[in-house]
C-alpha cells in the first residue's frame, strides 16, 4: 500500500550539509505495526515526516496506493496529510483553547465533513478511546495519557490510511503507556502503524516489524515486503477551511485571551473615537447650520428676471467698509459705489409663462414682487424746479406683497423700521437702506439728494414727495409724435397738476439683525398695486393706441425693427440701437408682463418644491428657451456647506492619523498571536491545513479584533456625546451638537474592520509560510 523508493533527505545550513535519509527503500502492507527504532540523529523522525508528507523528500519516490507523489503540489500534499495520514505525537499538540470533541473534529472539519457526519464519526472514535465523558473539557483538564487517547482519537476521527505515531509513549509512566500500545495495536489491525520510538522493549512487545535506521539508513528489517505492483487507485480530496470555520476557531483562542483583546480592541478603538467625534460634530453643526440657514434664508427670494445674473453671494467690497458699523444706530444715510452684476442668459418672459408662475402653490409662498420696465411718469422736485424722475438710477423695485394678508406684512416680518411708518396704502414709498445704512451715490442723486455729502438725516427722507401723471396727461400730440406736456428744463404744470398722484416716502427700514441678508436692494420700494393701476390706464391711453397702430416709434419716428432680428441687425438710422414695438409698448405701459418676478418661500421645503416647479418648465426645451432662475439661498448654503466639509476633512485627516497607529499596534498584535500559536499551525499543517487556511485563520483573528474595536469605538463615541453636549450646551448655549450619524457608524466599523485586516495580513502570510516540521517542534 506504501512504497518508499531510494528516497533521500539532505538538509543544508550555510555550508553545512547533512544527509537525513540516504536512499532508503521499505515497502509497507496496508494493516501492520511497524516500529522505527535508532539513535537520534539516526533519520527515522525525518523519515516519519517524509511519510505523513510534513517534509519533502529530495530524490525518490513515495508511493501510495500505486500514486507517485513525485509531481505532488503543494495543495496535494495538504489533501494527503487530511486523507490518507493520521499523526500521534509525543506531546500530543492538542489545540488548547478548543473542546475536546472540536479538537478530534478538527481534521474532518477541514476536509469538508457535514456537522451532523464529523459529530458522529467523533463520538464514535472517542467511545472507543475511552472518552466519552470528557467532550466538552479543554486539553489542560486531562491527564497525559487522556491526552493522547485524544491524539489518537484525532488520529483516526477521518479514517486514514496510515497512523504515523513520534514517541507516543514518551510522556507517559509505564502503565498508561502499556495501555496506548495496546490501543495502537489494536489499530493496526486494519490500518498501517507506523511508530518511531526510543524504547526497544516496547518495540518487541507490540510492533509487528521492526525497522532499526543508522546514519540515514535501514539497518535492519524484520519483515520486510518485496515490491509489488499495486494499481493506480488513490484518489485525493481536496480540503478547504471555510471562513466561519477559521472565525470560531480564531474566536476560542480570543476567548482564552478576553482581557488581552479588550485592550487591544480599545486601543485601536481610539481612532475611531476620533474620527466618529469629527464626524458627529460636523453632522450635529451641519444640522445647525441648516436651521439657521432655513430661519434666515429661507425667505430670501428665487428671482426670474429678463437678464439672469451671476454675482458674488457676499457682493462686492464697500469703499468705506471698514469705517463703519453694521446696524448702526446713525440716523443717516452713507453714500457708496455700486458694482454691476454680470449678464448670463437671457430670459424671455411671455404671458403663458407668467401663467404658469401664477398657478404655483399659494402655501408655498410668503410673497411675490415684480419688476417692470414701465416708466411710471414719476416727477421730482429740486431747487424749485420740476424734472423726470430716473427711476431705474434711484434704485425703484417692487416689495413683495400677499394675496391673503396686508400688503406690508412681509416688510414688518423681516424688516425694522428706523424712521417714519410702514406704507398703508399704494402710494406710500419706503427706502430701504443695507446693514451699514447705505444707499448708493447714484441712486441718492436721482431721488434729488446730494450724492457727495458725508451724510443725510432720515428726517430729509420722511414726507419727502414725487408726482405720478398717467399717459394722457403726461404727454401731448405734436404734429405726428408725441412729446412730454411741458418744458425740457421745467415740468413744474404736471407736478403742480390736480391730475398729479403725490407719492411719498412714509418710512425708512433695514433688514432685521437676526435675518442678516435683506431680499430687497438698497433703494425705493413701492407696492405693485400701483405699478399695476398704472398699467391698466396705460393701456388705453391715446399714445399707446396710436403707438399700437403704427410701425415707428411715436416718440421720435424711429422705425421699428422685428423682435427676432440679430443684434447685428437691430441698429437704426445714424448708428443708433433699434427698438421693437412691443419693447415701446412697454416702456409706455402697455405690458402687464413683469421683467422679473421674485418668489419668497415659507420655508427650504418650499423653496425646494418651488425651484423643482420652475424646473418642470425647463424640462425638454432648449438651453435658449429655457426660463433661468437665481437661487440665492442655494448659493449661500452651497458655500456654507462646502467650508464646513472641509473642515470635517482637515479633522478627519487628523484623527485618522491614529488609525494608521492603531492599524500597525494590530500588526504586532498579531504577529505576537503567530509566535504564539506556532504549534498550533503545525497541527492545522499536520491535519491537511493548505497555507491559506492558516491566512485565513488569522484573518479572522484580525476581522474579530477589528470589528470589536469598530463597535466598541462607535459605543464608546455616543457615550461620549453626552458629556460633550453638555459642555456645548455651557459654551455656546447650542444643544445637541454632537450626533453621530448611524450611517456613519455603520461606515466606521467597515473601515476598523478593513484597516484591522490589512494591518494583521503580513502577520498572516508570515504564518502561512511557517514549516509545519519547525513549527511542530516549537513550545
Amino acid at each position: 500500500m506504501l512504497q518508499i523508493n531510494k528516497i533521500t533527505k539532505t538538509y543544508v545550513t550555510g555550508d553545512f550539509k547533512q544527509t537525513a535519509l540516504d536512499n532508503v527503500s521499505l515497502n509497507f502492507r496496508e494493516s501492520e505495526f511497524v516500529a522505527i527504532l535508532g539513535q537520534s540523529g539516526s533519520g527515522k523522525t525525518t523519515f516519519l515526516n517524509v511519510i505523513g508528507g510534513l517534509d519533502q523528500y529530495d530524490n525518490g519516490d513515495l508511493i501510495i496506493n500505486g500514486k507517485s507523489t513525485k509531481h505532488f503540489k503543494q495543495s496535494d500534499w495538504d489533501a494527503y496529510r487530511n486523507n490518507s495520514v493520521g499523526f500521534i505525537f509525543q506531546s500530543y499538540n492538542l489545540i488548547p483553547h478548543l473542546s475536546i470533541i472540536d479538537n478530534v473534529e478538527m481534521g474532518m472539519t477541514l476536509s469538508g465533513v457535514s456537522i451532523s457526519e464529523k459529530r458522529k464519526k467523533a463520538l464514535d472514535v472517542l467511545e472507543k478511546v475511552g472518552l466519552t465523558k470528557h467532550l466538552h473539557k479543554k486539553p489542560n483538564q486531562l491527564s497525559g495519557g487522556q491526552m493522547q487517547r485524544v491524539a489518537i482519537a484525532r488520529a483516526l476521527a477521518n479514517d486514514p490510511d496510515i497512523i504515523l505515531a513520534d514517541e507516543p509513549t514518551g510522556a507517559l509512566d509505564t502503565e498508561t503507556s502499556e495501555q496506548i500500545m495496546q490501543l495502537i495495536k489494536e489499530i493496526a489491525q486494519d490500518k498501517l502503524v507506523v511508530m518511531v520510538t526510543h524504547n526497544p522493549e516496547l518495540a518487541t512487545a507490540y510492533a509487528d516489524r521492526i525497522v532499526r535506521f543508522s546514519d540515514g539508513k535501514v539497518v535492519d528489517d524484520t519483515n520486510p515486503l518485496a515490491n509489488q505492483k499495486i494499481k493506480d487507485n488513490y484518489k485525493l480530496k481536496k480540503t478547504s477551511m471555510s471562513f466561519l470555520t477559521a472565525l470560531k476557531l480564531s474566536g476560542k483562542n480570543i476567548i482564552t485571551k478576553k482581557w488581552r483583546t479588550a485592550i487591544t480592541a480599545f486601543a485601536s478603538s481610539i481612532g475611531i473615537i476620533g474620527v466618529a467625534l469629527v464626524l458627529s460634530l460636523s453632522n450635529g453643526f451641519d444640522k445647525q447650520i441648516n436651521s439657521f440657514e432655513t430661519g434666515a434664508l429661507s425667505n430670501y427670494p428665487i428671482t426670474i428676471s429678463q437678464n439672469a445674473m451671476s454675482m458674488d453671494a457676499f457682493g462686492p467690497p464697500k469703499e468705506n467698509a471698514n469705517e463703519l458699523t453694521e446696524f448702526t444706530k446713525d440716523k443717516v444715510v452713507y453714500p457708496y459705489d455700486a458694482s454691476k452684476n454680470s449678464v448670463t442668459h437671457k430670459n424671455v418672459l411671455t404671458q403663458e409663462y407668467m401663467d404658469y408662475l401664477d398657478k404655483i402653490d399659494s402655501s408655498w409662498l410668503d410673497g411675490v414682487s415684480y419688476s417692470r420696465s414701465v416708466k411710471m411718469n414719476l416727477l421730482k422736485l429740486s431747487d424749485g424746479k420740476a424734472t423726470p424722475l430716473n427711476t431705474a438710477a434711484a434704485g425703484f423695485s417692487i416689495y413683495p406683497s400677499k394675496a391673503d394678508q396686508s400688503s406690508n406684512s412681509y416688510l414688518e416680518q423681516y424688516y425694522d423700521l428706523l424712521a417714519g411708518n410702514f406704507p398703508t396704502n399704494k402710494t406710500d414709498l419706503v427706502l430701504v437702506v443695507d446693514k451699514y445704512n447705505q444707499l448708493e451715490k447714484n441712486s441718492l442723486e436721482a431721488l434729488g439728494f446730494d450724492g457727495n455729502s458725508e451724510n443725510i438725516d432720515f428726517n430729509n427722507f420722511i414726507g419727502h414727495e414725487f408726482k405720478m401723471l398717467m399717459n394722457d396727461d403726461y404727454y401731448v400730440k405734436s404734429n405726428n409724435y408725441y412729446i412730454v406736456n411741458g418744458t425740457t428744463t421745467d415740468l413744474s404744470n404736471l407736478y403742480n397738476s390736480e391730475k398729479a398722484t403725490t407719492l411719498k416716502i412714509s418710512g425708512i427700514i433695514r433688514i432685521k439683525e437676526d435675518i442678516s441678508i435683506s431680499s430687497l436692494p438698497a433703494g425705493i420700494v413701492y407696492s405693485d398695486k400701483l405699478a399695476e393701476d398704472f398699467i391698466e390706464n396705460a393701456k388705453n391711453s391715446k399714445i399707446v393706441l396710436d403707438q399700437k397702430q403704427s410701425d415707428f416709434s411715436v416718440m421720435n419716428g424711429e422705425v421699428f425693427v422685428e423682435e427676432s432680428s440679430t443684434a447685428s441687425n437691430r441698429m437704426g438710422a445714424g448708428g443708433k440701437t433699434g427698438q421693437t414695438k412691443d419693447s415701446a409698448l412697454a416702456a409706455l405701459g402697455a405690458s402687464s408682463i413683469p421683467t422679473g418676478v421674485a418668489l419668497y418661500p415659507v420655508n427650504f421645503e418650499a423653496k425646494e418644491n418651488i425651484t423643482n416647479y420652475l424646473d418642470q418648465w425647463n424640462s425638454g426645451l432648449d438651453e435658449e428657451k429655457q426660463i433661468k432662475y437665481t437661487d440665492m439661498a442655494s448659493m449661500i448654503t452651497s458655500l456654507s456647506g462646502n467650508i464646513m466639509d472641509a473642515i470635517t476633512l482637515v479633522l478627519i485627516a487628523f484623527a485618522a492619523i491614529s488609525l494608521v497607529v492603531s492599524m500597525l499596534m494590530i500588526g504586532i498584535i498579531i504577529y505576537v498571536s503567530v509566535l504564539e500559536r506556532t504549534k498550533e499551525i503545525g497541527v492545522l499543517r499536520a491535519l491537511g491545513a493548505r497555507k491559506k487556511d492558516i491566512t485565513r485563520v488569522f484573518n479572522a483573528e484580525t476581522f474579530i479584533i477589528g470589528t470589536c474595536s469598530g463597535i466598541l469605538g462607535i459605543a464608546i463615541t455616543y457615550l461620549l456625546t453626552i458629556p460633550v453636549n453638555a459642555v456645548l450646551l455651557n459654551l455656546t448655549d447650542l444643544t445637541n451638537v454632537a450626533q453621530l450619524n448611524p450611517l456613519h457608524a455603520f461606515v466606521l466599523v467597515v473601515v476598523s474592520v478593513i484597516l484591522t485586516m490589512i494591518g494583521g495580513l503580513i502577520p498572516a502570510k508570515m504564518a502561512a509560510k511557517k514549516d509545519p516540521v519547525v513549527a511542530l517542534r516549537s513550545e
